[in-house]
């Protein structure tokens, strides 16, 4: 069975704005941020969506509601939280200044920014990194955080047929991260995603492939 994902960030939030860690924390959509999902809605509004995801945070919600009310298929779509496509969580680091909590879990390690080490060593040790730099280890590594996306994927299997347009609304690491791990080579994922870009997902088999990286939709 083949079906296709399109993985789309959530619209800016007052955290983006501001530069800090938002993994698992929330906070909500800039009135730019619904701006720009508004926008994204209508070049996605004749895309038949068979299905409409986000993960439970209240940026990916709102972002997936701004998208599926203008589908083509808004009156069969009920978008569903999917808390398996979450953000990466953050643990210690939660909330804080992002170059500075990055500064403080990559330069044990040599590395200084999060650029930096996803184009030298990848976000999988990254991940490692940053748990190993809590003090509380609650921060996800890569093992924790791979079994929770990779369930995620395997519900989807479960629910979609063949040839089904899924929407699936969740964050900037994370897609990221499915697209480091799993694009085609046909483009380069050291850069993350802009808020409300689409990223497209092949789910055949089984089998994971990413065909096309942060397109941006505006």
């Amino acid at each position: 069975m083949k079906y296709t994902i399109y993985l789309l960030r959530h619209g800016q939030t007052f955290f983006n704005r501001y530069n800090k860690m938002q993994g698992w924390s929330d906070s909500p959509l800039t009135p730019e941020g619904e701006e720009v999902a508004r926008q994204a809605a209508q070049k996605l509004k004749d895309v038949p969506f068979t299905a409409a995801f986000s993960s439970d945070a209240r940026r990916a919600i709102d972002t997936c509601e701004i998208i599926t009310n203008a589908n083509i298929n808004k009156d069969q779509l009920h978008p569903t939280k999917l808390i398996n496509f979450r953000e990466e969580f953050y643990g210690y680091f939660e909330g804080m200044f992002s170059p500075e909590a990055w500064y403080m879990t990559l330069k044990p390690h040599g590395l200084k920014t999060f650029q930096e080490a996803a184009e030298k060593v990848g976000l999988d040790q990254a991940k490692d990194y940053m748990k190993e730099a809590d003090p509380f280890h609650d921060a996800e590594n890569a093992a924790e955080y791979w079994r929770r996306i990779d369930t995620g994927f395997e519900y989807l299997d479960n629910i979609a047929h063949e040839g089904d347009k899924i929407l699936l609304v969740s964050h900037g690491t994370t897609i990221q991260s499915i697209a480091m791990k799993y694009g085609d080579n046909s483009f380069k994922v050291t850069q993350g995603p802009a808020n409300s870009s689409l990223t497209t997902v092949i789910r055949d088999n089984g089998h994971t492939t990413v065909t096309d990286y942060a397109h941006e939709l505006i």
